[in-house]
């Protein structure tokens, strides 16, 4: 059986001219690019965020991204380029992607509910699971309820920007996915969704560190949640973070 060769190339300059840049949406994009480097999670020109818009010539939407050899932290509205999400070509703007534009693309080929995907290279994760922890344990509420899906582990051998193909094993069930050595990439459904849960799993990696520091200190027993229970918040989510608005009598 042999596989039929892409129509296009990743980052080959195809500028369509119904796709039309939207400021509203770039400026949406630079104002949480610019809060993520507040809260200190960029370090470099490496990770980025995504923003898929929908269009009515492209199936997946198209997607806002950042270009290489930039940040996050010095990103300007003639950084942004747009591209298709099955091939990664240029449709606006004349700069090439990252590497990880690749894993971003096939994320949101592959879970059309998630529209903005958010890919960081953290201190605080990396540092944690190189001191050998296997993986970060939920000491709040909170992580469960916004997250609404177990984090996946990836291996430090494994790098799923380079190699796409492992994803579609494993993205249906997280909206986190954690890689040692190298950061966490998060999924939401908006990028309000997707910073807010990127802001709770850093709030969970300093808990974890803080708890395990504290209980080393005082030779204690670090309480977390179990399986079970966060199982039964990332059921529930939608009922506590975006509750609906109930009807009422209207007075007479």
């Amino acid at each position: 059986m042999t596989t039929a060769t892409p129509a296009y190339r990743v980052n080959e300059l195809t500028p369509d001219p119904n796709v039309h840049f939207d400021e509203k949406i770039a400026q949406s994009y630079l104002k949480y690019a610019g809060m993520l480097v507040s809260r200190g999670y960029v370090q470099s020109s490496l990770g980025g965020m995504v923003i898929r818009v929908p269009h009515p010539d492209y199936p997946d939407g198209v997607a806002y991204a950042k270009p290489s050899a930039v940040s996050l932290e010095e990103m300007t509205l003639d950084d942004l380029v747009i591209t298709d999400i099955p091939c990664g070509r240029i449709l606006h703007g004349g700069r090439p992607t990252t590497v990880g534009h690749q894993m971003n693309r096939e994320i949101l080929r592959l879970r059309p509910d998630v529209n903005c995907v958010i890919h960081l290279h953290h201190d605080e994760t990396i540092a944690f699971l190189a001191a050998g922890f296997e993986e970060i344990r939920s000491t709040s509420l909170t992580f469960s309820y916004l997250m609404q899906k177990p984090a996946h582990y990836l291996p430090a051998s494994l790098n799923v920007e380079e190699d796409v193909g492992p994803i579609k094993t494993f993205i249906a069930d997280t909206n986190c996915i954690i890689m040692r050595r190298h950061g966490f990439t998060v999924l939401g459904r908006n990028v309000s969704e997707c910073y807010h849960r990127t802001n709770v799993l850093v709030s969970e990696v300093k808990r974890n560190i803080i708890v395990e520091t504290l209980a080393g200190l005082h030779k204690t027993r670090p309480e977390y949640l179990s399986k079970e229970d966060m199982a039964w918040m990332f059921a529930r989510g939608d009922d506590v973070v975006y509750p609906s608005v109930v009807g009422g009598q209207k007075s007479s």
